[in-house]
């Protein structure tokens, strides 16, 4: 008996995760336009647009930029794989789940490979990184400027000083806070950066945007082997994206013409305003999970990722009870923790086109009134009281500065 399947009609969920979050409107229709082939002349247009948009975004002027047809996943890959042989040396700040995985990805190359960690909800102490390289002659230092398991924003300056002790590339994963929180590849010398469409951007997941610095790009150009990935090689993957268009992998067209629509959505926003949106939305959901008595993982607030808030989860409170309650009821989609943290943290992303008002105050409401339902002694209306009054104490201070 053969067995129907019926019409794709996936239901519409409020994407408040730390990857992927909520698309624009635009950026739906945007992939709803027609196909073109991977070798069209209209195409080798739309690329250079997208390329184009990549190095606003990334602020950058670096030839090799373009996105991987991958996930974030494949952007640690990449850039771990074109830069390591045989004989070098690494150092891996790991402080989470993602980070970890950048060293686990390094460790499955023939080079030598150094763990400098901190517990997570903590940054790693760039001195640290120094010590673990001091008198040797270290190749790359990779770390992540946003942790996505932990909510933990790293700042990149100490690390671009000890990068330059060593002489070594700075190796920069910002999966979970390109687009959201300030970041100038140039200025702050970056030699790879990669990151995520799914987080900050808003387009669908599926690539990997990507910038190699010419001090990197000449790394590439002098390896005495090839690199072990055929398809992650920056340097045939660029001949694709370069001036000469060579066929090299048949790319998703669909997810580039949302890359593109996305991109031109964030710099028509303009970056700084985006940035703080982004600040200013985060600070109104603490300020009601404060005011509702949860705490927070990370303690320092310079260090809290603005795209992600990691919860803990109060005593006697069940996880996915929680989590599928504000799915079932409210269509809203949270996460929960991950390795070590599963079980003890939600993780809340305010990402993009999810980074909204509305949003904050509909899931400090939906979250009170299920802590309420499960015995919870929480103060009622006080989480939503906070948040509008952080968000009045904003546009009071942005009207006065006018």
């Amino acid at each position: 008996m053969t067995q129907t399947v019926g019409e794709l009609n996936p239901p519409v969920r409020l994407m408040l995760t730390p990857g992927p979050s909520s698309i624009d409107p635009r950026v739906y229709r945007a992939m709803a336009t027609p196909l073109v082939g991977h070798l069209d002349p209209w195409f080798k247009t739309c690329m250079d647009e997208t390329q184009l948009l990549l190095r606003q975004v990334f602020q950058t002027e670096n030839r090799l930029t373009m996105p991987l047809s991958a996930s974030g996943s494949g952007g640690i890959e990449a850039s771990v794989l074109n830069t390591l042989e045989e004989g070098d040396e690494g150092i891996v700040a790991v402080n989470g789940l993602f980070s970890d995985r950048m060293y686990e990805i390094a460790q499955r190359t023939s080079a030598k490979i150094t763990k400098v960690e901190a517990p997570y909800g903590n940054t790693v102490d760039a001195e640290d990184v120094r010590r673990a390289g001091k008198g040797r002659k270290i190749k790359i230092i990779g770390l992540a400027q946003g942790e996505t398991s932990s909510g933990v924003l790293t700042q990149l300056a100490d690390f671009r000083k000890v990068a330059d002790e060593l002489g070594a590339l700075l190796v920069v994963d910002t999966v979970a806070s390109l687009a959201a929180v300030p970041l100038h590849v140039d200025n702050e010398r970056v030699d790879i950066c990669f990151s995520g469409t799914q987080k900050a951007i808003s387009a669908p997941p599926g690539m990997s945007p990507i910038t190699v610095s010419a001090r990197g790009e000449e790394v590439l150009r002098t390896r005495k082997t090839k690199v072990q990935s055929w398809y992650f090689d920056l340097t045939t993957a660029m001949n694709y994206w370069g001036k000469d268009r060579l066929y090299h992998h048949t790319p998703p067209i669909s997810l580039i013409y949302a890359l593109r629509e996305a991109m031109r959505i964030v710099m028509q926003e303009g970056l700084p305003v985006r940035w703080e949106r982004h600040r200013t939305n985060q600070l109104a959901l603490i300020a009601g999970l404060e005011a509702m008595g949860l705490e927070l993982l990370v303690k320092n607030p310079a260090e809290r990722l603005p795209t992600v808030t990691a919860v803990m989860i109060p005593k006697g409170i069940d996880d996915a009870r929680v989590r599928n309650q504000l799915l079932d009821e409210f269509n809203i989609e949270i996460a929960g923790g991950l390795g070590p943290l599963k079980g003890k943290i939600w993780r809340v992303g305010l990402m993009g086109y999810c980074s909204q008002k509305n949003n904050v105050l509909l899931f400090l409401a939906a979250l009170e009134k299920i802590m309420l339902e499960l015995g919870l002694r929480v103060p009622e209306g006080a989480g939503v009281a906070a948040a509008i009054r952080n968000y009045t104490q904003v546009e009071t201070a942005s009207a006065a500065s006018r």
